[in-house]
């Protein structure tokens, strides 16, 4: 290979690394602010009067990717209160969300709480009880977290997660006098 074409061949590299880290920079851009554009919308629509349940879940789903969590609590609550709130699987939905709020703030008895209300109202829904699993861990309640996973692995057998966490606690199980 000829000694010149050596500079081309490593300039050429570093423009394709450029222009592809570029793209990617450029993606992550477009949705930033996409979610801005529907956070700003839903907070003007939403202090302007009543919004409907799905509104409040939206509004709370992005305050907890952008984790404001006591935010994101205040705007579930709203989404439990709201009249065209569908008392079934919309509910569990927010139930599920909420415990997920209180869980990131480490406030695991009511994290528990709101899970168990989304059981209610699903009891066949692997997402709260792995949830519900991870709060008990967090709580040490390793039976209860166990039975949680098993429970949502008969739901779901490719449950990774749940998969995952199923055998560090039988493990701890085990190791434990």
């Amino acid at each position: 290979m000829d000694d010149r074409l050596l500079p081309a061949i490593y300039l050429s590299i570093l423009v394709i690394l450029l222009g592809g880290a570029s793209w990617f920079l450029f993606r992550q851009v477009l949705k930033t602010r996409r979610t801005e554009t529907k956070l700003a919308k839903l907070q003007n629509k939403l202090s302007q009067g009543k919004g409907t349940a799905q509104e409040y879940y939206e509004l709370g789903g992005i305050l907890l990717d952008k984790r404001l969590y006591s935010q994101a609590i205040a705007q579930f609550q709203k989404a439990l209160k709201a009249k065209d709130l569908e008392a079934g699987e919309n509910a569990a939905f927010i139930y599920n969300a909420l415990g997920f709020a209180y869980a990131a703030q480490e406030q695991y008895d009511l994290a528990i709480k709101q899970y168990k209300e989304a059981l209610e109202r699903i009891p066949d829904y692997p997402t709260a009880l792995n949830n519900i699993g991870f709060a008990y861990e967090k709580k040490q309640l390793t039976a209860q977290a166990l039975e949680s996973y098993e429970a949502s692995l008969r739901l779901e057998p490719g449950n990774a997660t749940a998969r995952r966490r199923v055998e560090s606690l039988r493990k701890r199980l085990v190791l434990s006098p």
